[in-house]
This record gives structure tokens, C-alpha cells and sequence, in this order.
């Protein structure tokens, strides 16, 4: 088994691979804020940046791969990419679900919604290995990633999801603890790598 993972692994991280993770991750993220564009123009310009969460995400995963590619490790941009990637990936999952739950019935483009978010949810912890942030990334991730709900839910920018907008206090709840367990996972993976260095 171990030595299976190796080997996904070794492809996971080949030079040619991350350059394919690079093109897919950058494809996404332009269709991510084309999708967001509409709610974008009925958007205050002050909150622009708050609003096309997922596509951000992905572009924070972006950049990390590129500072991979040179062999560099842009640190703050590795744990926003885990935190947010993780979090959006999982929101877009549950909240199609529960329209799904909701109306009986999901869109061929939900279910590229769930499968692609998961995906991205995914690939955040499979390159866990590669991080190399440190507990201040952290925490200033940690501060983007909460201001951002703050943002979403208090002044009403969250993504809109027609038929469960009546969900929404119920919704910004569980987004604020998807964000708390996010947050408590960047740290845990970065514990992990400090235990592992000291044993070495």
C-alpha cells in the first residue's frame, strides 16, 4: 500500500502533471468569475473582491502551483489556497445537495458543480505535502477566510442559491464553522510537518 502511494505520488508531483493541475486550476478559475459575473454588476465595486469566493480560491491554488513550478513556495498564497479551496469546495457540494434536497431535482450543472468543487476541495489536501506556510500564514488566512464571511453574511454578499436563500442564517452558521474546521486543518497539517521535521 505504501508503496502505491509512492507511486501516485511521484505522478501527483511530476513537473508535467503540475503543469497540467496549472492550465486545469487556471481554466476554472477565469470560468469561476465569468459564472459570478452577473452578481458582480448588481454588486457595490467595495465588495467586489469578496464575492467570486470559489474562483479565488482556485486562483490562490494557481499561484501556488506556478511558485512550485520555479521551485519557490509562496507561503501566505499556499494557506489561503488550502483554507479557501477546502471550504468553497465543500460549501458548493453541501448547498447543491441541499437544493437538490430542496426542489427534488439538480441541474446537469449542479452536478458539474459538485463534482468539480470536490475536486477542488480534493486537491487542496493532496498537496498538503508541498506546503511549507507557517502559523502567521495562518492566521492571516485565518482573518481573510473569516472577514470574508463576515462580508457574505452580515452585509449580504454571499453567493446566491435562489431557492435556498430562505436558509440563509441557517446557512451563514454552518459557513462560519466550515471556515473554523478549515482553519483547524491548516493547522494540523502544518503541526504534522513540524512533528515530522523534529523527528528527522
Amino acid at each position: 500500500m505504501g508503496f502505491l502511494i509512492q507511486r501516485v505520488w511521484l505522478i501527483l508531483s511530476h513537473k508535467s502533471f503540475l503543469w497540467i493541475l496549472l492550465f486545469v486550476n487556471l481554466l476554472g478559475t477565469v470560468y469561476g468569475y465569468d459564472w459570478y459575473m452577473w452578481q458582480l454588476e448588481n454588486t457595490e465595486p467595495k465588495f467586489w473582491i469578496f464575492v467570486p469566493d470559489s474562483p479565488t480560491a482556485s486562483l490562490f491554488f494557481t499561484l501556488a502551483i506556478i511558485g512550485w513550478l520555479i521551485g519557490r513556495n509562496f507561503k501566505l498564497i499556499e494557506a489561503l489556497a488550502l483554507i479557501t479551496l477546502v471550504k468553497y469546495g465543500l460549501w458548493a457540494v453541501v448547498m447543491n445537495i441541499l437544493t437538490l434536497v430542496e426542489t427534488g431535482e439538480l441541474s446537469p450543472v449542479g452536478w458539474m458543480l459538485v463534482g468539480s468543487h470536490f475536486a477542488m476541495a480534493l486537491q487542496a489536501v493532496l498537496y498538503s505535502p508541498l506546503y511549507r506556510f507557517s502559523f502567521v500564514h495562518i492566521a492571516i488566512a485565518a482573518v481573510w477566510t473569516l472577514h470574508n464571511d463576515v462580508i457574505d453574511y452580515v452585509f449580504g454578499q454571499m453567493p446566491i442559491y435562489g431557492d435556498l436563500m430562505i436558509y440563509m442564517d441557517q446557512i451563514g452558521y454552518f459557513t462560519f464553522w466550515l471556515s473554523i474546521a478549515c482553519i483547524l486543518l491548516a493547522c494540523w497539517l502544518w503541526r504534522r510537518r513540524l512533528t515530522t521535521v523534529i523527528q528527522q
